[in-house]
C-alpha cells in the first residue's frame, strides 16, 4: 500500500494469525477463515448508497440476487486486518482503495464458517471509485472436463442504494448493512 493508505494496527480479536487461537478464551479459528473488506458508503440523492462487487467465475455468472460481496479476501498470518482489507480492495477493484478514515464496523460469521472483519469509510459525493479489474482464479470449467480455465475474482462494481444492496449481497454479508445502518443513526 501507499503510504496515503492508513493504518490502525488492528488485530482480528481472537485472531494471532498462526494458531488461530487467541489465547485467552480459548476459542480458535482455524488458518483461511478470516477476511477482511472494505465497505464504501456515501450519501446520495436517494439516501445512503454502498460500493459492492459482482463476484466472477461460472457459478456467479448468470446470478444477480445474492451473487454481490464487499470487496474482501483472506488475512494472510500475522497481517493487520485493515492492511488485509486494504490490499485486497486493491486486488478485487483494481485500483488502490480511497484514502479516507476507516473503521471497524463489524464482524460477521458466513455460513461457510469465515470471519469476516468488515471496515467502512464513508467519501463524499463525487469522489471517484471505479472498478479496473480484478485479479484471477483458476477453477476446473465445466467441473470434471479436466480443462483449467481462468476467471476474474469480480466482474463488476457499483454504487448500490442501500435498499437494493440488501437483496444483491450474499446473506451472510447482509449484517454488515444492519451495522451501517445502527453506525450512521449514532
Amino acid at each position: 500500500m501507499n503510504g496515503d493508505q492508513p493504518t490502525s494496527g488492528d488485530r482480528a480479536p481472537g485472531f494471532d494469525g498462526e494458531t488461530g487461537g487467541d489465547g485467552e478464551t480459548g476459542s480458535s479459528r482455524p488458518p483461511g477463515k478470516l477476511s477482511a473488506g472494505i465497505l464504501l458508503y456515501r450519501q446520495g440523492a436517494g439516501g445512503t448508497e454502498v460500493w459492492i462487487a459482482h463476484m466472477g467465475g461460472p457459478f456467479w455468472a448468470r446470478k444477480h440476487e445474492r451473487a454481490w460481496s464487499i470487496p474482501k479476501g483472506l488475512v494472510e498470518p500475522g497481517e493487520d486486518t485493515l492492511h488485509a482489507a486494504l490490499r485486497e480492495f486493491a486486488e478485487e477493484i483494481g485500483a488502490p482503495p480511497p484514502p479516507a478514515p476507516y473503521g471497524l464496523l463489524a464482524e460477521v460469521r458466513q455460513r461457510s464458517g469465515k470471519i469476516v472483519l468488515a471496515y467502512a469509510a464513508e467519501l463524499a459525493e463525487g469522489e471517484l471509485v471505479v472498478f479496473v479489474g480484478s485479479n484471477t482464479f483458476t477453477v476446473e470449467w465445466p467441473r470434471g472436463s479436466g480443462l483449467l480455465r481462468e476467471y476474474p475474482e469480480i466482474d463488476g462494481a457499483r454504487w448500490v442504494p442501500l435498499a437494493e444492496a440488501r437483496t444483491l449481497l450474499v446473506a451472510g454479508q447482509e449484517p454488515l448493512l444492519d451495522a451501517l445502518e445502527r453506525k450512521l443513526s449514532d
